[in-house]
């Protein structure tokens, strides 16, 4: 089994710097092209009936899959799983970085810039997400005979590369997060994909 691993196109918080968590903002023009390109590539390496997609309910991450989806040229297969969804950032969703320094000064000083968005208040810790990432990718495995295209959001692409290759928390959060390329992971390696 192939799994597929997408991030979502770019969408209109993306581009202008603002973190979505589990809010949403839908993608820009650009993001629509990436997800087209992506789908197009797709669509060479699976067949309609050889691939089930798996996507987080997110509306960037659906309306990715929408595009990929008609791309590939499936009309079922698709199964939208909680899981695959963003970190939860709490009080940081939908904020800038200089919104969060201004309403929560000195809260992320000290923290690494892979680390901080765990330590949003109200937020998803790294172990509470990777527990719920890691049930998610064992569901997928579990339940494919098919290959599998999973749809979903930056730090989400990265813990599930962490968990499949179990990699330690500094070299996982410090994993690539393209919207222009995707991962084909199979027997325990990860390789990129240029679209």
């Amino acid at each position: 089994m192939s799994i597929y691993l997408v991030r979502h196109g770019q969408t209109e918080f993306n581009a202008v710097q603002r973190w979505q968590g589990q809010i949403d903002s839908p993608l820009t023009e650009l993001g629509r092209q990436q997800a087209a390109r992506m789908g197009r590539k797709l669509a060479a390496l699976t067949g309609t009936g050889e691939a089930h997609v798996f996507s987080s309910p997110l509306g960037r991450a659906r309306q990715t899959c929408e595009i990929i989806a008609g791309e590939i040229g499936m009309i079922d297969g698709i199964t939208l799983d909680p899981g695959l969804m963003e970190i939860g950032m709490g009080a940081w969703d939908g904020m800038t970085d200089y919104e969060i320094d201004h309403e929560y000064p000195g809260m992320r000083d000290g923290l690494d810039r892979h680390e901080w968005f765990f330590h949003a208040p109200g937020g998803e810790t790294f172990e509470k997400m990777t527990d719920r990432v890691a049930r998610s990718l064992e569901t997928i495995k579990q339940r494919q005979a098919r290959d599998a295209i999973i749809i979903c959001h930056g730090i989400t692409s990265r813990i599930l590369r962490g968990v499949y290759a179990s990699l330690p928390k500094d070299e996982t959060l410090r994993l690539e997060v393209p919207q222009d390329a995707f991962f084909h992971l199979r027997h325990g390696d990860i390789v990129r994909v240029d679209c």
